[in-house]
């Protein structure tokens, strides 16, 4: 009989059963494709990741992230715990991880005596967004009204720094209120295929400095997240290329909907190839244990 050792932790947070779970398997090899998409529905979280060699030995590792459902490009929280993993065994302060959509640079966050604490990641890709959709639309998939949805800085608009998300702004009021309609994302889908048979919908609301946001996939199997750091970054590069600014901060709140508020630190600068953005934040450790098959 086969045996993985897997950690869990709660990401964007720095109290236990806040944030977003995560699964992290530190060594992942021996697994197969099918095994891992396995375990990761066994988990049933948002996200699972599998730590392997990297191929480039000039990288700390190679990870793969899998949703329920399928394997991920590029995801935040699972970057940033996974780096919070790996960090433990290591002094290093910055680690690389080898993903689909291309390197993450993952800096590592430490306490005055060292312990690690979390940790801050660079999203893989520059800033890119698609053609925006009718208010009227998304207005739908959350089960809001299209006059819910702000179009004064922008209508609802794909946007990637490695995992696209359709980013739209509505009132603060209208947040709170959101339940997402499967329907309508599938409705939405067959109506717009450059959206390429994948919507996952980041609503934010802005609160003074600060920023409010739910994330919803239900097609995808997360019917909401509650720390979604892969569309934080595409938000902060986009709030950047709206301002005009060189660079910008956010704190961006999420999961509170959920009883499980997370608090992610996101930023972002302009570089020689586009908006560059990054993310990060606490993690707390879980439980431990092994995996046979």
């Amino acid at each position: 009989m086969r045996s993985w050792r897997f950690v869990t932790l709660d990401v964007f947070t720095d109290v236990r059963f806040g944030g977003n779970p995560l699964a992290v398997l530190p060594d992942a090899r021996g697994l197969s494709d099918a095994e891992m998409q396995a375990i990761a529905a066994e988990f049933n979280l948002s996200e699972t990741t599998f730590v392997l060699p990297p191929a480039d030995p000039a990288n700390t590792a190679r990870v793969r992230i899998f949703t329920r459902t399928r394997e991920m490009p590029f995801a935040g929280h699972p970057n940033v715990g996974t780096g919070f993993v790996v960090a433990q065994g290591t002094p290093a302060a910055t680690l690389r991880f080898e993903e689909i959509a291309g390197l993450v640079e993952v800096e590592v966050a430490r306490d005055a005596a060292g312990a690690v604490t979390g940790a801050t990641i660079a999203a893989p890709q520059p800033l890119s967004l698609g053609a925006e959709l009718p208010a009227a639309e998304i207005a739908a998939c959350a089960g809001l009204a299209p006059r819910d949805v702000v179009v004064a800085h922008h209508a609802p608009v794909p946007a990637s720094v490695g995992n696209p998300f359709v980013i739209a702004e509505v009132t603060g009021e209208a947040l709170g209120r959101a339940v997402p309609d499967a329907g309508a994302f599938r409705d939405v889908l067959s109506r717009r295929p450059a959206l390429a048979g994948r919507l996952a919908l980041y609503l934010y609301a802005r609160d003074g400095a600060a920023v409010r946001a739910r994330m919803f996939a239900p097609l995808g199997g997360t019917v909401e997240d509650a720390a979604t750091g892969s569309a934080a970054t595409p938000l902060a590069a986009l709030l950047l290329r709206l301002s005009g600014a060189d660079r910008g901060a956010w704190d961006i709140v999420q999961g509170v909907e959920m009883g499980r508020p997370s608090l992610l630190r996101s930023a972002a600068h302009r570089a020689a190839d586009g908006i560059r953005a990054t993310v990060g934040g606490g993690c707390v450790p879980v439980m431990h244990g092994e995996i046979t098959l």
